[in-house]
């Protein structure tokens, strides 16, 4: 009796081993395809900027539009930021939240502009500060998405097993 209660036990303890293993993984693959649709939203932000800032200098409409697509984008920073973050992609997050700190603080820059009434076509210029976070932040969700790859692989060869 001693003996099957011991073997019970012990499968037991595998199985629940294996599934901590697997909400692990499936944890990493939500938050790589979060990740992924975060890199989308910061891109298209990337692509509609610059033209908007130079437009901004010379319509209050494309001024508007432009504060409203810079607070848009501080709300999706907030967001990615607050999102919960398996252990195997913790490192990842913190210097994707690093460089939203940055395009954070690029965003408040021109935000300021704009309350102020200062917005000229030499606020183009300094567009790459805005935009070289978003760069980074493309080159971590890169490698995140290896992460990705690899865990997927994992899984497989863990189904095949």
């Amino acid at each position: 009796m001693k003996r099957w209660l011991a073997a019970f036990f012990a499968g037991l303890l595998l199985l629940l081993s294996s599934c901590s293993f697997l909400n692990s993984a499936y944890d990493t693959l939500d938050y790589v395809k979060d990740a992924k649709n975060y890199l989308e939203k910061v891109s298209q932000f990337s692509n509609e900027i610059p033209p908007l800032i130079t437009q901004a200098a010379e319509s209050q409409t494309a001024a508007n539009d432009l504060k409203t697509k810079l607070l848009q984008m501080k709300k999706e920073i907030e967001s990615f930021n607050s999102l919960k973050v398996p252990e195997t992609a913790a490192e990842f997050h913190q210097q994707i939240i690093q460089q939203n700190a940055l395009l954070a603080d690029q965003i408040d820059i021109y935000l300021k502009n704009i309350m102020d009434g200062k917005l000229d076509p030499s606020l183009l210029e300094e567009a790459n500060e805005l935009l070289q976070p978003i760069k980074e932040i493309k080159s971590i969700v890169e490698q995140l998405q290896k992460l990705g790859a690899q865990v997927q692989e994992t899984l497989g060869s863990k189904r095949s097993a």
